[in-house]
């Protein structure tokens, strides 16, 4: 398919309506030769008529008709027209002319001149009848003068105007062309310049791009231009933290996998060696923990509006999730509980993501709650969002710290466990992902923390 052109279209839609402009105006310059054309015609007739009706004479009550010269005259031209002329008395009998033209009974008694178009030997001609008093003792009354011409001159006439107002029309739309070329080649010239500067800026370079580089009419473009740029430096931004971050979660436990090996391969005994495998395998556990939370939070990270959603039932991920940590808690000898219910709760998300928030807000609470704790798992609905809280009888964070926690691989001076201070990151990631926050609070009765996500619905 074809990419449509700017400058076409520019040049198209200047274009149309100068040729429309042109197309009336040609129609009009029609109109104006065709009056023009019959009015010379009808004068130059009516002339001739005049000279004619004022030459009519009567003698002995005999009526003649002397025809000048000067009549037939006013008709020379380069162009070939056919004259011809009727007179006749008053009683209708043709005094001089030509019988062969033919001529409509006319009243002519108020001595107006009357036009018509007639035929002569299948030509059509133009004519003008007048009528001319005669006194006479025998046959007074209104003598008709009829004089006609062929159409060649007035089509003629109207041909050259024509032609003339097309040449005109043609040069000045010519003209027109070449100017509105030129004038799109500099009004777009602009674009090329932002084109070129866009293309020499260096692929790193992600600053905005200065509005005073082009006209006022560009600004939405360069603006959006920089929206895009913010975009792309926030995902290029992303992706170095990523790579940032597990070159320095992993360097460590890698460097201790090594380590534990060599000790392995060292040890004499067996329970030796298998001591050194279980080490292997939970560090293992636990850089496959960290290399998932690492791409979940790299995923949470691209914002809500290139995060595939779909309706989900968040009722059924949380207790989901729930069902999942029970072993651990199990193992830790901590009550887990849930309570929301067995209704749905749909909103617009990514369950995969979603599930993950919740899965580390349990695990953290696990992590840091002593053996014979409580955790509690809430969901409820309130008017336009879902909360989902979990809360511990744990220590909880102090206030001085709560803003810090949500940063990535920070731990508490104070935390015991085997965290690596990823997991409240990544439920802030996934919260604003969704929309949404999360908010720390103290358990009321003390001891204890309550961290909770509220989401949109």
């Amino acid at each position: 398919m074809r990419a449509n052109s700017l400058r076409r279209q520019l040049l198209f839609w200047m274009l149309v309506p100068l040729a429309s402009v042109a197309i009336f105006n040609v129609y009009t310059s029609y109109r104006d030769a065709r009056i023009f054309a019959d009015l010379a015609t009808d004068r130059a007739l009516l002339a001739s008529a005049r000279v004619i009706a004022e030459n009519i004479s009567t003698s002995s009550s005999i009526i003649e008709a002397n025809i000048p010269p000067s009549a037939l005259e006013l008709f020379v031209s380069e162009v070939h027209d056919v004259v011809v002329y009727q007179v006749r008395a008053p009683n209708g009998v043709l005094i001089a002319g030509n019988p062969e033209l033919k001529a409509p009974a006319l009243d002519l008694s108020d001595f107006a001149p009357v036009y018509f178009t007639t035929t002569y030997r299948n030509n059509e001609v133009r004519a003008v009848a007048l009528g001319q008093p005669i006194i006479a003792q025998n046959n007074g009354g209104i003598a008709s003068v009829v004089v006609a011409q062929t159409q060649a001159g007035h089509d003629a006439t109207i041909r050259n105007l024509l032609n003339k107002t097309l040449r005109d029309q043609l040069l000045l739309g010519a003209v027109a062309i070449l100017l509105a070329l030129y004038g799109l080649h500099r009004g777009l010239a602009p674009l090329s310049r932002l084109s070129r500067f866009i293309q020499m800026r260096d692929a790193k370079n992600f600053s905005p791009i200065p509005l005073e580089t082009a006209q006022r009419e560009l600004h939405p473009l360069i603006e959006a231009l920089n929206t895009a740029l913010q975009g792309v430096e926030s995902q290029v931004s992303s992706q170095r933290r990523f790579v940032a971050n597990a070159a320095h979660q992993i360097r460590t436990p890698l460097a201790l996998l090594k380590t534990q090996s060599l000790v392995g391969q060292q040890a004499d005994g067996l329970s030796d060696k298998n001591e050194a495998l279980i080490a292997i395998g939970k560090n293992v556990d636990g850089l496959s923990r960290l290399a998932t939370q690492l791409l979940n939070l790299a995923r949470a990270e691209q914002g809500p509006d290139l995060l595939r959603k779909e309706r989900v039932d968040i009722a059924a991920i949380t207790h989901s999730a729930v069902e999942a940590m029970l072993p651990a808690s199990f193992a830790r000898d901590i009550d887990l509980g849930f309570e929301g219910g067995d209704d749905q709760i749909e909103l617009v998300g990514h369950s995969s993501l979603l599930r993950e928030a919740i899965t580390n807000l349990i695990d953290n609470a696990l992590r840091y709650t002593p053996k014979g704790g409580m955790v509690t798992v809430r969901l409820r609905k309130l008017s336009e969002l879902v909360v989902i809280a979990v809360e511990d009888n744990g220590p909880s964070i102090p206030e001085a710290e709560r803003v810090a926690v949500f940063d990535r691989f920070h731990r508490g001076m104070n935390t015991q466990g085997d965290g690596s201070g990823l997991g409240l990151a990544i439920v802030r990631e996934i919260a604003f992902a969704h929309n949404g926050s999360v908010e720390l609070a103290d358990r009321e009765p003390q001891p204890g923390l309550v961290v909770r996500i509220m989401l949109p619905l």
